[in-house]
């Protein structure tokens, strides 16, 4: 919504009511990995509990965010304080109803399995360290500013510092993604994992070194392709010796369709983290952009395309009226590829002014136009955009939920009534037939 609608050309800003969406997913991304913990092991039990209900409460406050009226942003979506008194005393039953059954039974809850420093689980604690920190970061620099206020200060945390720190996070988190999966379940042997992972690295390396020396992007970008590869990578080395590709190849097929699904979640959702990678990293690091004024029969060169405005004309809709601009796009080579029709719309009811960019997704990139406002010259404010590779955060994001799909409909994880088995019986009445 953020890239097509609002129209200033980015996907995410940290705006407030979107880390009120991020919290949850991330503290539920923990839930699911602690959940693993305690189905193989019977440990965790408490700290999994206690993620279930910081993931609701973070959902509740995500709806208080954007539904109270308790802060203005092109995220609200109602002003009515009555509202946000009833979701507020909703959120304090839930949250403090839950931590306080919590507080109650939670000492009962102790853990059996033991594991080494070295295992899976291990890898599993840290990956729920790590999420469940970022979650925290998140949440404090989003109510920070608002607590401070009522204190009366005006602080702003934006998006300078969620983009130190969150990146900082993943970069620890990354590769125990990669090492995780290959230990064993409580005593792991750390050698040999790396050892099977050592061409995984190789490739991380070389695609790093390879971006630095021929590319000109900014200084963290070789090493997010880097982390990209090794993910990657380690991933399908982990799925090809689960079903023996390199010791059995010829019953290997036979092993993949005979995986538990599960596994085969995990995989899929582990490869789609590496493809929203990919893509955040390319687009962030190598967009192109202009925002110029210009007016009909100009033309701007972005991102080796020429974008050449055409015209600009008012249409109506059934509820608006629009300024709707003709972008004709040429590629590298001065063929004509396609045309962009971007709009500036005026609603009736309510009045609202609002972005429609015309966005054409290329097996590259995206091509991206923008129509502002009329100047008094007659000429027009533009934004127009090359994005490679921005495509692939949301085809990521599909994959992650296709892998979760996969996952949820592992047999282990349906919970069904036992059937009670009547006993045959042979031709004496009485005895069970063997």
């Amino acid at each position: 919504w953020s890239y097509y609608v609002l129209g200033w050309g980015g996907w995410w800003f940290w705006d407030p009511v979107e880390n009120a969406s991020f919290m949850p997913w991330l503290a539920g991304t923990a839930l699911l990995h602690s959940a693993i913990v305690v189905e193989k092991r019977d440990t965790m039990k408490s700290w999994t509990i206690l993620l279930a209900i910081l993931t609701f409460s973070l959902s509740l406050l995500g709806t208080f965010r954007v539904r109270s009226g308790e802060q203005t942003a092109v995220h609200s979506f109602a002003n009515d304080p009555t509202r946000g008194v009833f979701i507020l005393v909703l959120l304090v039953i839930a949250v403090g109803g839950s931590l306080g059954l919590y507080a109650v039974r939670a000492a009962s809850l102790r853990p059996t399995g033991m594991f080494s420093p070295v295992s899976r689980e291990t890898s599993l604690v840290l990956n729920n360290l790590v999420l469940a920190v970022a979650a925290f970061v998140i949440l404090f620099g989003t109510l920070y500013p608002l607590l401070a206020k009522e204190a009366g200060y005006q602080v702003s945390v934006a998006a300078p510092f969620f983009n130190i720190v969150f990146p900082a996070l993943m970069a620890l988190l990354i590769p125990v993604m990669g090492v995780g999966p290959l230990l064993a379940w409580k005593r792991g042997n750390l050698r040999e994992a790396l050892r099977r992972l050592s061409p995984a690295l190789l490739l991380a390396v070389l695609a790093a070194l390879a971006v630095a020396l021929l590319s000109h992007g900014p200084f963290w970008a070789p090493i997010a392709i880097g982390y990209g590869v090794w993910l990657t990578a380690s991933v399908l080395t982990e799925f090809a010796g689960r079903i023996g590709l390199v010791r059995a190849p010829g019953q290997a097929l036979r092993r993949a369709v005979g995986l538990p699904r599960g596994a085969w979640g995990m995989t899929i959702a582990h490869l789609g983290i590496a493809v929203t990678l990919f893509g955040i990293a390319v687009s962030s690091a190598w967009q192109q952009g202009k925002i110029t004024v210009i007016e009909p029969g100009d033309g701007v060169s972005v991102g080796g395309y020429r974008f050449v405005l055409d015209a600009v004309g008012p249409i109506r809709g059934p509820n608006y009226m629009a300024s709707r601009a003709t972008f004709s796009v040429y590629g590298r080579d001065g063929d004509f590829l396609l045309r962009l029709t971007p709009e500036t719309r005026q609603y009736f009811s309510p009045p609202q002014e609002t972005t429609e960019a015309a966005i054409r997704p290329r097996a590259t990139g995206d091509l991206y136009a923008v129509i502002g406002k009329a100047q008094s010259d007659g000429r027009w404010g533009v934004r127009l955009y090359y994005k490679p590779l921005v495509s692939w955060i949301w085809i990521g994001a599909l994959i992650m939920v296709f892998g979760g799909a996969v996952s949820l409909s592992d047999r282990r994880l349906r919970v069904g009534a036992p059937r009670a088995k009547r006993p045959a019986v042979s031709g004496a009445a009485g005895v069970p037939a063997e």
